[in-house]
C-alpha cells in the first residue's frame, strides 16, 4: 500500500465513521485526538489500543477503590476503544484479535455494574454458542424482548447506547454476535439464512426462565443486521415486530461503490480469499423473493445522504415488505448515526407500542 493510500485510509475511517462511534460512547475528544497522530493506516489499531489501555487502567484503579460504578464505565469506554482500532483493520490479524478479545473480555467486567445490569449468555449453536448481552429493564413482570443484532463490522458491545432507548420504554434486550461478527468471528463466516440463527436462538431462549415474555419478541437489526431480521422473520412467526435500519436490499448491487476498508471487511468476515470472492458472497446477501413472506409490521429507517448503501435500496424494501413503514431521513447518513435522537426514538416508540400489544 502506497504511503498516500494508507493516509486516505485513515481518512477514510474518520470521516465515515466519527458519528457512529461518539454516538455509540467514544469520547469525542479521544476520538478527534486518535485520529490527529494517526498518519498512517498501520498506526490505527496500536493508537486505538493504547487509549483503550489507558481507560481500562482507570477502571482497575477504580476497581481496587472500590468504585464499581466508575470502574464499569471506564472498562466500557476500554472496550470501545479496543473494538474502534479492529473494527475494518486487517493490518496484523493478531493484533486484530488481541484487540477483539480484550473488548469482549473488559466489557464483561462492566456487565454486572451496568443500570441496569447485563447478563452474559452462551447460548448452544452448532457445536459452539451464539454470545449475548441480556438486560432486563427496572419494572417488575415479565417485559417484552429484543434482539438486537449489529451489522457487518459491530459488535454486541457497541449498542449499549441504543439499548437504553428500550430498556426505559419497558423493553428487556439481548444484543447478540451472530455468525461472523465480533466474537463470532472466529467461528463462522456470514451467512445470508438467519433464520437457520434465530429459530434455534429462540428455542434455546424457551428452555430456561430468562424473565422475559417470549411471546413479545422483537428485532432490530443494524445495516447488514436488518437483511439478517427481514430473512429470520420471513421463516420465525416468534418475531413480532421488525426494524431494519440502514440495510441494502442486495449487497451485491451496492459493491462497486463501497469504499475500500468495507470491502476489506466483507473479505474478512465471509471468509473470502480476495474481493472478487467476496463479492461473488455478496449477490447472495439479498432479500429478493423473501419480503412477501413477512407478514410482520417491518419499520425501515433509512438515511437519504447514506453513502454505503443507497436510499433506493430502502425503498425497494419497504415496497416489497407485506406491512412496511419507511422513514426516510434527509439529513441522515448511515444508520443516521450523525441525527441518533431522530431515529433512536423513534424506532424505540414503535416497537414499544407493537411489542405492547
Amino acid at each position: 500500500m502506497t504511503a498516500q493510500a494508507a493516509a486516505n485510509r485513515v481518512q477514510v475511517a474518520a470521516h465515515h465513521w466519527r458519528p457512529r462511534f461518539i454516538a455509540n460512547g467514544v469520547d469525542v475528544n479521544d476520538f478527534d485526538e486518535t485520529v490527529a497522530r494517526t498518519t498512517e493506516w498501520k498506526d490505527w489499531a496500536p493508537n486505538w489500543r493504547t487509549v483503550g489501555e489507558m481507560h481500562e487502567a482507570l477502571g482497575r484503579e477504580a476497581k481496587e477503590r472500590g468504585r464499581d460504578l466508575t470502574a464499569a464505565r471506564a472498562f466500557q469506554r476500554a472496550g470501545w476503544c479496543y473494538h474502534l482500532g479492529k473494527f475494518l483493520w486487517f493490518e496484523d490479524l493478531g493484533v486484530h484479535a488481541e484487540l477483539r478479545d480484550r473488548s469482549v473480555s473488559v466489557y464483561r467486567e462492566a456487565l454486572p455494574h451496568l443500570d441496569p445490569p447485563a447478563e452474559r449468555l452462551e447460548i448452544p449453536f452448532e457445536g459452539r454458542f451464539i454470545p449475548g448481552n441480556l438486560r432486563r429493564p427496572r419494572a417488575a413482570g415479565r417485559s417484552p424482548l429484543v434482539l438486537l443484532v449489529p451489522g457487518l463490522d459491530s459488535s454486541k458491545e457497541e449498542l449499549f447506547t441504543i439499548e437504553d432507548d428500550f430498556l426505559t420504554r419497558g423493553m428487556a434486550t439481548l444484543t447478540i454476535d451472530g455468525p461472523g461478527q465480533s466474537e463470532n468471528s472466529v467461528h463462522f463466516a456470514m451467512r445470508p439464512n438467519w433464520e437457520t440463527v434465530i429459530t434455534p436462538l429462540l428455542d434455546e431462549l424457551a428452555r430456561g426462565d430468562l424473565g422475559v415474555d417470549l411471546d413479545r419478541v422483537g428485532f432490530m437489526g443494524i445495516s447488514m443486521g436488518a437483511i439478517y431480521g427481514a430473512r429470520a422473520a420471513a421463516r420465525e412467526r416468534r418475531l413480532r415486530a421488525l426494524v431494519a435500519l440502514a440495510g441494502p436490499y442486495n449487497l451485491g448491487e451496492c459493491w462497486d461503490a463501497l469504499n475500500p476498508l468495507t470491502k476489506s471487511g466483507y473479505v474478512f468476515y465471509t471468509k473470502s480469499a480476495d474481493e472478487a470472492e467476496a463479492k461473488r458472497k455478496a449477490y447472495t446477501l439479498n432479500l429478493e423473493g423473501v419480503l412477501g413472506q413477512v407478514t410482520q409490521p417491518m419499520l425501515v429507517i433509512h438515511g437519504a445522504k447514506d453513502r454505503l448503501f443507497p436510499p433506493a435500496q430502502a425503498e425497494r424494501i419497504a415496497r416489497e415488505a407485506g406491512n412496511a413503514t419507511l422513514v426516510m431521513y434527509p439529513d441522515g447518513n448511515h444508520v443516521c448515526n450523525n441525527i441518533a435522537y431522530k431515529y433512536r426514538p423513534l424506532m424505540a416508540d414503535w416497537l414499544a407500542e407493537r411489542l405492547g400489544e
